[in-house]
């Protein structure tokens, strides 16, 4: 869809998208396949040309602490604090390739009933977001979080955005993500280099 967008504009129709997500994925440890950090080099970091990477993982990560129950709270802190050495590594070895690192929060998924979030579940989430909005991080942010999230319960996500799981976008979910990446991060830009 994001690809669909650049493409209707002549100030960025020579823009392609390389979608390298994979469902079931995790930043920190292997899920439906290798975990982000240990694909970086083969999805991102080789790619001929590439000059963003719009960093969008960590909710499976959150969701996996409290999967088979309630954590203890030096889990979460855990959790959290490794998440944060993740998107730093990614940061600094995305800006060593000269590309430009655009992070995307992590949107709600209160009431999955895969992953049984908690009140701790949210706050973490929260945590993160908080860290991945904060000027200094990343080069850019993607608020998906606000652009999915029900204004009326914000650790839920927008009735006509969820797909029924409560944890996935639905069509008109990543539509509104698409729709929600500003083009002008890509205009004009070179990334980094």
């Amino acid at each position: 869809m994001l690809a669909q967008r650049l493409q209707a504009s002549p100030l960025t129709e020579d823009l392609a998208v390389l979608n390298e997500g994979i469902g079931g994925n995790h930043l920190l440890i292997d899920g439906l396949g290798p975990n982000a950090l240990a694909r970086l080099d083969r999805d991102v970091l080789t790619q001929t040309g590439a000059r963003w990477v719009i960093v969008l993982e960590g909710v499976n990560d959150l969701g996996d602490l409290t999967r088979q129950g309630p954590a203890a709270p030096a889990a979460h802190a855990a959790l959290v604090a490794r998440m944060i050495a993740a998107y730093e590594q990614i940061v600094t070895r995305g800006h060593a390739q000269g590309l430009t690192v655009i992070g995307g929060t992590l949107s709600p998924y209160m009431g999955s009933d895969y992953y049984h979030p908690d009140a701790a579940s949210e706050a973490d989430r929260l945590a993160v977001n908080r860290w991945i909005r904060t000027a200094g991080h990343f080069d850019a942010v993607v608020d998906f979080d606000r652009i999915l999230r029900d204004p009326d319960h914000p650790d839920h996500l927008l009735p006509a955005y969820d797909s029924g799981d409560h944890l996935h976008p639905s069509p008109a979910g990543y539509r509104a993500m698409a729709d929600g990446i500003p083009l002008s991060l890509l205009i004009g830009g070179t990334g980094r280099r």
